[in-house]
């Protein structure tokens, strides 16, 4: 009996990529198709076209194959999507816990995380679709608990915190990447956004007053304000 697409899962977190150096056949393309060669093409149409443009299709036609000869890879778009998550955190150096700079620890690897799900436009759908399982994935969890402990912060707060902090980089740069691009016709400037609010019926007079306020801050202080909010409140809880 064939493995289920479980059991293809969790066997490659374990095992070397089967296609890994083998010989390509006579008469086919150039280079083996491997997990890491489907990664790096799904990367390439992710940071040329957004996230919503990959298909397995289309991975494919990058690999000069058919969709049929992927499936002995990945599963799906969505375990392509767990891949691809994980090859974003390989690339995201985790400092040695230092007590007393927990907090621009914490805040260095969450940059990082954000800055590579901003070069993959939507990307970050893929970590919000599921639960984290690939151990490359797992790795950046276990960093930040590890600074978060040595910085003295109880297991359960520091269990909790790192969850919201994830959700959040994962809603900032899905909200990033809707807001700047280009072919998103839903999305208005902030002229627009404050002439809509200006002229909202008096019901909503706290909107119309400060919507100077609601729509403004520049390059990622919202992201900056944001965090330092979970991390004074990850602070309060007191140590473990």
């Amino acid at each position: 009996m064939s493995p289920t697409p479980r059991q293809r899962r969790a066997a490659r977190h374990h095992q070397p990529d089967p296609g890994a150096g083998a010989a390509p056949a006579r008469g086919r393309r150039a280079q083996p198709i491997t997990v890491a060669a489907v990664v790096d093409a799904a990367l390439g149409i992710v940071e040329r076209d957004g996230y919503e443009a990959l298909t397995m299709r289309r991975v494919a036609a990058a690999l000069e194959t058919g969709p049929a000869s992927l499936y002995a890879h990945v599963v799906n778009k969505d375990d392509l999507g767990e891949l691809l998550i994980g090859r974003l955190c390989t690339e995201i150096d985790l400092p040695e816990p230092d007590p007393a700079a927990w907090r621009e620890q914490i805040t260095g690897v969450c940059v990082r995380m954000r800055d590579q799900y901003l070069r993959y436009p939507g990307i970050s759908r893929a970590a919000l679709a599921a639960a984290p399982t690939n151990e490359d994935t797992l790795r950046i969890g276990e960093g930040m608990l590890a600074i978060l402990l040595a910085g003295g912060i109880a297991p359960q707060a520091a269990a909790w915190g790192i969850d919201s902090l994830m959700l959040y980089v994962n809603a900032y740069t899905l909200e990033v990447s809707l807001l700047t691009d280009p072919g998103n016709e839903w999305v208005v400037s902030r002229d627009e956004l404050l002439r809509r609010l200006s002229g909202l019926p008096d019901a909503f007079p706290q909107t119309k007053r400060y919507a100077a306020e609601l729509t403004s801050g520049t390059d990622h202080e919202r992201f900056d304000f944001t965090l330092g909010l979970v991390l004074d409140g990850i602070a309060r809880q007191g140590p473990g």
